[in-house]
């Protein structure tokens, strides 16, 4: 299992939809209420986005700060802080507005889908253009397939997080009807090998695929492995892609579908004190609370609520508990543990 880096990301984001989410005073203890205060949620948010900014860990362009900034993006929007956006402009002025080395791998396109929300603002071609040039080449280019697990362009569930948001970018960006439909085959292609249909869940990669007859790998209670930070980044990732599709998409009520299954099944497995654990169907396994998968389901869900895809009554409870937990991770100087 890899470690958290990234757990700011789903502290932003879901700060951000928790912001303008009704909450009823009724359903939290007077002691818990101040978690859904709009002042403590943006006061948090910052904290946290400058903590991690004056720590930084691992490569400007690597996966990990690829979704980092997309939560600093958020943290802007939502706060309108200049010494934000100051960060942000700071990120392509290190970069060039270049994504990382390996045009082929989904990890190393991730840092984009900030770029591609920067220039919604700046609208300077100079921004977009490395993007636009890395993902043509992906396009154009087979998998350089090394091993047996590689065997389609997004080949690990994660990836479903990295890639597709910015292909749904890209659209918004230029028009290009392209980046959408080619999203749409190797999204498809990753859910046809990974998806599980009966437990509404992504195996990581094929090396995780449980078989209708009962072949696999499994979890030391027998059940098959499906890992909560997987799985939570193909729900942020959903929520990304769908908040850039064209209402009227052909191909929309696929990625809502799919959307409201998982959140169904992921709702249905939320331990008591709110965090999901790293193995899905085995908590035990690994007993701690996972941020990483947390964050993304609890951002997830919200954004399922504030945009009407998942039912307010049913749905709050599992966000707020999950809310409440996530923000006692937060400790008095901002940073994330």
């Amino acid at each position: 299992m890899k470690k958290n880096y990234n757990l700011f990301l789903h502290l932003t984001c879901l700060l951000t939809l928790l912001s303008a989410c009704s909450m009823k005073k009724n359903s939290t203890s007077q002691a818990e209420d101040h978690f859904f205060n709009k002042d403590y949620i943006q006061s948090t948010m910052l904290k946290a986005a400058k903590w991690q900014l004056e720590n930084p860990k691992h490569n400007i362009k690597d996966w990990t700060n690829g979704a980092f900034y997309a939560g600093v993006f958020a943290t802007w929007e939502t706060t309108k802080s200049n010494d934000i956006y100051s960060a942000l402009m700071d990120l392509g002025d290190k970069t060039q507005w270049q994504p990382y080395h390996r045009y082929y791998l989904a990890d190393d396109v991730a840092i984009s889908q900030t770029y591609l929300d920067i220039y919604q603002v700046e609208k300077k071609q100079e921004i977009i253009r490395p993007t636009i040039d890395t993902i043509r080449r992906f396009i154009d280019n087979p998998y350089p397939v090394k091993g047996s697990v590689e065997i389609i362009k997004w080949w690990w569930c994660d990836a479903l997080f990295m890639a597709p948001p910015v292909m749904t970018k890209l659209y918004k960006a230029t028009g290009n009807m392209e980046y959408l439909t080619r999203n749409d085959e190797y999204f498809k292609e990753s859910y046809d090998l990974l998806y599980n249909k009966k437990e509404r869940l992504f195996a990581r990669d094929n090396r995780y695929i449980f078989n209708e007859d009962g072949t696999g790998r499994k979890e030391a209670n027998g059940q098959p492995i499906f890992w909560s930070r997987g799985n939570g980044w193909v729900m942020g990732g959903l929520v990304r892609v769908l908040q850039d599709l064209p209402a009227d998409y052909p191909q929309r009520p696929f990625y809502e579908n799919l959307f409201k299954e998982m959140a169904g099944r992921i709702a249905e497995l939320q331990p008591e004190d709110g965090l999901w654990r790293a193995s899905l169907l085995d908590p035990d396994a690994y007993p701690g609370g996972e941020v990483s998968g947390s964050g993304f389901n609890c951002y997830a869900l919200a954004w399922g609520i504030n945009n009407k895809l998942l039912d307010k009554k049913e749905y709050l409870p599992v966000v707020k508990k999950a809310w409440i937990s996530l923000s006692r991770c937060v400790n008095e100087e901002g940073r994330v543990g």
